[in-house]
C-alpha cells in the first residue's frame, strides 16, 4: 500500500475548475472559500498558463508563482492573486468565490493577447484522512517547473479547458486531481520542505514496511512482534527505531490511524458504529468507543451526531 495515495485517495476535485481567466494589468481577485465558518483544510491550486502573479495571503509575506510553476494555498481565510502586491487590496475588482458554479470570472477576457492567463481550482477538503497529510502544508507553497510529467499535464489541461466534448468538466477534475497530487509530491520532495516525520518514515528499511503494512490492512491484529518481523527486526529494536523516526510508538500510531478512518466512516449513514469498529479492527463497540472518545476527545455517537458544516450558496466566477 502506498501511503501517499492512501491519504489523498479521497481528495477529488468537483465541478473544481473556477477560474481560466486572461488578465491585462492592473488586474486584482480575492479568492474566499464560500464558507461561513470551517475546521478543515482548504486548498487552492493556482497555476500561471502564461505570466506570472503574486500571491498575497491573509497574513504573511506575498508569493511569485511564475509561468510552469505550481501554488497551493491552504485556507480557508482569503487571499488574493494580483499583477503588483503592493497595490491596494481594496482595490479589488470582485471577490471569487470557490464553492459551485458560475458565470464568467472577474477580470475574464477572452482575448488571446493578454498577459497572463492563470487557471485555478479548489478542493474543500472535509476528511480527516487526508488532513494527516495536508496539516503539513505552509500557507503558501510554491513549487517549481522541475517535473517533465507535471509539464505536460498541464498542457494537456489546457487543450481540455478549450475542448467542447462531452464530460470535459469530469475529465478536468480528474487532470486537476492528478496535478495537484503531482505538485505536493514535488513539494514533499524540496529541502525547503517539511513533511511529517511519518513522511519520512516510508523511505527507512526497518520502519517503512510496517507503516505501509498497517495503511494496507489497518483491521488485522497488528502486535509490535508482527510488525517487527514485516522490518526483519526483534521487537525491542523495531519499537525504539519506531519512535526515534516516527515519534510516537507503533501501537500509538496505529490507533490514532484507525480513529482518523472511523471519523470518516461515521459520517456514513449507512454505517453503524459497531459496523466502524469492525472496519478498523475492533471486535467490540465498547472497546472500541473508548478508544475512538480518548483520540477524538467525543464518543462516536457524539461525533457522528455533530454537525458537518455546509458551503454558502455562493456563484463561483469561471473563465
Amino acid at each position: 500500500m502506498d501511503v501517499f495515495d492512501d491519504l489523498l485517495r479521497g481528495v477529488h476535485g468537483q465541478g473544481a475548475v473556477f477560474g481560466r481567466s486572461a488578465l491585462r494589468p492592473p488586474w486584482s481577485l480575492r479568492f474566499r472559500s464560500g464558507r461561513r465558518r470551517t475546521d478543515g483544510a482548504f486548498l487552492t491550486l493556482c497555476i500561471p498558463m502564461r505570466g506570472s502573479a503574486w500571491i498575497v495571503p491573509h497574513e504573511g509575506e506575498a508569493r511569485r508563482v511564475s509561468e510552469g510553476e505550481a501554488a497551493v494555498v491552504q485556507g480557508p481565510e482569503p487571499f488574493t492573486l494580483t499583477d503588483d502586491p503592493n497595490a491596494d487590496r481594496s482595490a479589488v475588482r470582485r471577490d471569487v468565490y470557490c464553492l459551485g458554479d458560475g458565470e464568467a470570472g472577474p477580470g475574464a477576457e477572452d482575448g488571446l493577447d493578454a498577459q497572463t492567463v492563470v487557471l485555478a481550482a479548489a478542493y474543500d477538503v472535509r476528511e480527516q484522512v487526508p488532513r494527516r497529510l495536508l496539516q503539513a502544508l505552509p500557507a503558501v507553497l510554491v513549487v517549481p517547473d522541475e517535473n517533465e510529467e507535471c509539464a505536460a499535464l498541464r498542457g494537456y489541461l489546457e487543450t481540455q479547458l478549450v475542448c467542447g466534448r462531452p464530460g470535459r468538466q469530469i475529465v478536468l477534475d480528474r487532470l486537476l486531481d492528478w496535478l495537484l497530487v503531482c505538485t505536493l509530491r514535488d513539494w514533499f520532495d524540496l529541502p525547503e520542505a517539511a513533511p511529517p516525520r511519518w513522511y519520512r518514515a516510508l523511505g527507512d528499511e526497518v520502519v517503512g514496511p510496517a507503516l505501509r503494512a498497517m495503511h494496507g490492512d489497518p483491521a488485522h491484529a497488528w502486535t509490535t512482534a508482527s510488525l517487527a518481523a514485516r522490518g526483519g527486526t526483534s521487537r525491542s529494536t523495531f519499537a525504539k527505531r519506531f519512535t526515534d523516526v516516527v515519534g510516537e510508538g507503533p501501537v500509538a500510531y496505529l490507533t490514532g490511524w484507525r480513529m482518523t478512518l472511523a471519523a470518516d466512516l461515521l459520517r456514513r449513514p449507512e454505517m453503524t458504529v459497531a459496523a466502524v469498529a469492525r472496519r478498523v479492527g475492533y471486535a467490540d463497540a465498547f472497546g472500541f468507543s473508548a478508544a475512538f472518545k480518548r483520540v477524538q476527545g467525543v464518543s462516536p455517537t457524539a461525533y457522528r451526531r455533530s454537525p458537518v458544516e455546509e458551503p454558502e450558496e455562493t456563484v463561483t466566477p469561471a473563465g
